[in-house]
């Protein structure tokens, strides 16, 4: 695809941490594991992708959840947190050396033993506060999100699987895994792949290694879908519009070069709300968002909590409520403070918090769950609830949330949907760039 010309805007990351006595294999493909299909009710599970924002940026203060309104620098200043706006005209750089700047380890592997008191290292675009990573969105500009998290169940102990941003994050959220890679491609982002189409490896002591044709050829959540006869849907943007820098399976080949990519991947991402009002859902199904719905900072992005409202609602409203599962979860940290040092499992992961909200019928209403999650938790609760393999490590080792009492309980009797329409605006903007394309 033709890389948009936002990309400086969208350099991302994650972040790691924790201790490290010995190094960890890296998230390589992963042992079969032996599942049988559980004795669950769903049928349906929406995975909405948001961006870039940590943990504490978005719930700051939330009731029982693990939240701090301050932090340090490497200086040993204190710094109180300062409400910024949801939509902002500066963006902060989140690849992985921002992640090794803002942990500040000082285990013998970069970003482990984190101090957590670097984010005033930390590099952002032109037009930033002061101290301008120790901020938080008011709950005032993200009522939705808080009341999802009221109605259903926030995971305050969520971790990006990744150190770094949202291209290899991606990658975790459909095959759990990234070949070994780090950041983002140089030149054309994903399949076919030119000469210069290339991104980095990263090492088992977290070096930067040889360059990689941007085009993997590893297994997806798609493909095992596929053979098990299992059906899924990626809604994501068209691969002439900014938005497909979110489009993960563009970068898969075995998606990218099958029938797949014309019948299950699906552009724009408000088809999704036509075909369920058409009824129509897959069992397995992905929403990316477009640059203007994505919480992005530096894109003046505030459609976020509308356009995830009303996915959700749509779900709720429809006949397909008593046999769904959504869960929203944000990519990366985008450059935030966390207090939260990740825990150290490889060398591609763990990054920092990021929010994730699980919503269904057999979800407990009001309940914070500290049960330790991660990007592939989700991949993982699919494999078990359709009786799929993991893919590779980071599925394996993920806590699947369905053995989880304070996120499902498919014993309980199936709740009534929770409306969110009071929250939202009458009218929902078009979803499309207001940048534009290029």
């Amino acid at each position: 695809m033709r890389r948009s010309s936002v990309v400086l805007l969208l350099a991302l990351a994650a972040c790691s941490a924790g201790s490290s006595a010995s190094v960890p294999e890296a998230s390589r493909p992963a042992a079969t594991r032996l599942v049988t299909r559980a004795a669950s009710p769903i049928q349906h599970v929406i995975f909405v992708v948001q961006e870039n924002r940590s943990f504490n940026n978005l719930f700051l203060g939330y009731p029982g959840a693990t939240t701090q309104n301050y932090g340090y620098d490497t200086k040993g200043n204190k710094i109180t947190l300062q409400s910024v706006d949801l939509a902002t005209n500066w963006d902060i750089q989140h690849a992985s050396y921002s992640f090794f700047a803002a942990c500040d380890g000082h285990g013998r592997i970069p970003g482990t033993k984190c101090k957590m008191d670097g984010w005033n290292n930390e590099v952002a675009s032109l037009g930033h506060p002061k101290n301008f990573a120790y901020s938080y969105v008011p709950e005032s500009e993200i009522t939705q999100y808080w009341e999802m998290a009221q109605q259903y169940v926030l995971a305050d102990n969520t971790f990006s699987s990744n150190i770094d941003g949202s291209f290899i994050a991606h990658q975790y959220s459909v095959a759990a895994y990234a070949d070994h890679t780090v950041d983002f491609p140089q030149s054309n982002w994903g399949c076919p792949g030119g000469r210069t189409d290339k991104i980095q490896l990263f090492t088992n002591k977290r070096a930067y290694g040889k360059w990689i044709r941007a085009c993997f050829d590893i297994p997806t959540l798609g493909n095992e879908a596929d053979a098990a006869g299992v059906s899924w849907r990626y809604y994501t943007g068209s691969l002439s519009s900014s938005d497909a820098l979110w489009s993960a399976y563009q970068a898969d080949s075995r998606i990218y070069n099958t029938p797949d990519w014309t019948n299950d991947v699906i552009s724009p991402q408000s088809q999704f709300l036509t075909d369920v009002a058409n009824g129509q859902l897959a069992n397995i199904t992905w929403i990316t968002p477009t640059l203007q719905d994505s919480d992005h900072p530096g894109l003046l992005a505030n459609g976020g909590p509308a356009w995830v409202s009303s996915i959700v609602d749509a779900v709720g409203k429809s006949k397909f409520w008593k046999s769904s599962a959504i869960f929203i979860l944000w990519d990366d940290w985008g450059g935030w403070f966390d207090p939260v040092k990740p825990p150290y499992v490889d060398y591609d992961g763990l990054g920092f918090r990021i929010p994730l909200i699980m919503i269904s019928p057999y979800s407990p209403a009001g309940r914070v769950t500290h049960v330790q999650y991660e990007i592939a938790s989700v991949l993982r609760y699919i494999e078990d609830n359709f009786a799929l393999a993991p893919m590779a490590a980071a599925d394996a080792r993920a806590n699947d949330p369905a053995s989880d009492p304070n996120a499902f309980d498919y014993a309980q009797k199936a709740r009534r949907f929770h409306s969110f329409d009071a929250l939202r605006p009458r009218a929902i903007h078009g979803h499309t760039s207001q940048l534009g394309d290029d």
